[in-house]
C-alpha cells in the first residue's frame, strides 16, 4: 500500500513539474490557468537553453533572452529580438551600394557593414522614440502591452538616455561618410522622430514611415558616388516606399481591431476589404520604378530575372494573404526579407554581368581595329 501510494505521489509531482515547466517565465501557473491561453503582448516564444546537453538555439531572440537580465529589456527595446525591421531599414541601402559599384565590380563592403552597423543603430532608436511616444496605446494593444516601457521594465527617463546613447553611435557611423552624405543623413532625423505620431493623424502612417525606412536608397548612392543622381536615387527611393506601403499595411492588419478601438489609424483600416487592390497597385508601381532604375544604370539581364522574381513574389504573397489572420499577415510581412535580398542579388549579379559584357565588346572594338 505504501509502495502505491509513493508511486501515485511521485506521478502527481511529474505532473505539477511538467505544467510548471510549460509557464513562460514571469507568469504563475495560477495565471495561465486564469487566463485559459498563453500570453498573447508582443513577445514571442524563443528558444532558450534548455536542460544540460539539448543544443543552443543561434535565433535572435534566444540571443537577446541569454543576455545579462538588467540588459533584456533595452535589447528588446531596440528590437534585437526581432531583426526583420532592421533588414527591411537594411535592404534599401544595399540596392543603392551595390547599383553604385562600378562595372563588373562588387559592391563596397566596407560601406555595406557600415550601414548595417548604422541600420541596427537607426532602428533600434526609431523603436524607443515609437514605444516613448506610444507608451500609453501600446498598454492598450495586446500584441504591445509587454514592450519594456508599456510595461514599465524601463521608465521614460531611462529610454530617454538610452536613445541618446543610440543616437550618439549612429552619429559616429555617420560621420565615417562624405560630407554630402552627412548633411543628407542628418535630415531624415525630423522623419525618425515624427513619422510615430503619424498614426495619430493620418491613416497613411505606413507612407511616413516608407520616407524614412528608405532614406538609405538616396544615402547608399551618395556615400560612393560624393552625391545623389536623380535619375537613379529618386526611382529607387519611390520603388522603396511603395514596398514599405505593401509589407506595412500588411503588417498594420494585426493591429486593426485594438487601433480602430483606441482611435489610431492605418492603411489597413482605410483600404479594409480592399486591400489587396491597393497591394496590388503599390506593387505595379514599385516594378515599374524599378525597371527605370535598372535602364538608368544600364542592367543587365540578371537584374531583370530578379525584378520577374520579385513580381513573382509579391504576386503570391497578396494573392495568399489572409488579411482576417494576425499570423498570416506576420508571416507574409516577414517574407518580405527575401523580396529585398532577391533584388540585392539581382543587382550584384547584373553589376558583374556589365563588366562581362563591356570585355566582350573591347575584344570586338580591338578585331576590327577601332582600339
Amino acid at each position: 500500500m505504501l509502495a502505491s501510494r509513493a508511486a501515485g505521489l511521485s506521478r502527481g509531482l511529474g505532473t505539477v513539474t511538467q505544467a510548471w515547466l510549460r509557464v513562460p517565465r514571469g507568469c504563475s501557473p495560477a495565471l495561465v490557468r486564469e487566463a485559459g491561453a498563453p500570453p498573447t503582448g508582443d513577445w514571442r516564444p524563443s528558444a532558450r537553453p534548455g536542460p544540460r546537453g539539448r543544443p543552443l538555439s543561434l535565433s535572435a531572440a534566444a540571443v537577446v533572452d541569454s543576455a545579462p537580465r538588467p540588459l533584456q529589456p533595452y535589447l528588446r527595446l531596440m528590437r534585437l529580438d526581432k531583426p526583420i525591421g532592421t533588414w527591411l531599414l537594411y535592404l534599401p541601402c544595399t540596392w543603392s551600394i551595390s547599383l553604385a559599384a562600378e562595372p563588373g565590380c562588387f559592391p563596397d563592403w566596407y560601406m555595406l557593414s557600415l550601414f548595417g552597423t548604422g541600420a541596427v543603430l537607426m532602428r533600434g532608436a526609431g523603436c524607443t522614440i515609437n514605444d516613448i511616444w506610444d507608451r500609453d496605446y501600446d498598454k492598450k494593444v495586446s500584441r504591445t502591452a509587454n514592450r519594456p516601457i508599456a510595461a514599465g521594465d524601463i521608465s521614460t527617463f531611462q529610454s530617454f538616455v538610452f536613445l541618446g546613447g543610440q543616437l550618439t553611435l549612429a552619429l559616429g557611423v555617420l560621420l565615417c561618410l562624405n560630407y554630402y552624405s552627412i548633411a543628407l543623413g542628418a535630415a531624415s532625423l525630423l522623419l525618425v522622430i515624427t513619422y510615430p505620431l503619424m498614426k495619430r493623424i493620418t491613416y497613411w502612417p505606413q507612407l511616413a514611415l516608407g520616407l524614412t525606412f528608405n532614406w538609405g536608397a538616396l544615402l547608399g548612392w551618395s556615400a560612393i558616388k560624393g552625391s545623389c543622381d536623380p535619375s537613379v536615387c529618386l526611382p529607387l527611393y519611390f520603388s522603396g516606399i511603395m514596398w514599405t506601403l505593401i509589407y506595412d499595411t500588411i503588417y498594420a492588419h494585426q493591429d486593426k481591431k485594438d487601433d480602430a478601438l483606441i482611435g489610431l489609424k492605418s492603411t489597413a483600416l482605410r483600404f479594409s476589404e480592399n486591400t489587396k487592390q491597393w497591394l496590388s497597385g503599390f506593387s505595379l508601381a514599385m516594378l515599374g520604378a524599378l525597371g527605370l532604375v535598372g535602364v538608368n544604370c544600364d542592367q543587365t539581364a540578371p537584374y531583370y530575372a530578379a525584378l520577374a522574381a520579385v513580381g513573382a513574389h509579391l504576386t503570391h504573397q497578396i494573392y495568399t494573404l489572409d488579411i482576417h489572420r494576425p499570423e498570416d499577415c506576420w508571416d507574409k510581412f516577414v517574407s518580405n526579407r527575401t523580396i529585398g535580398l532577391i533584388l540585392f542579388l539581382g543587382i550584384v549579379l547584373g553589376n558583374l554581368r556589365k563588366e562581362k559584357k563591356t570585355e566582350e565588346t573591347k575584344k570586338k572594338y580591338r578585331s576590327l581595329g577601332y582600339c
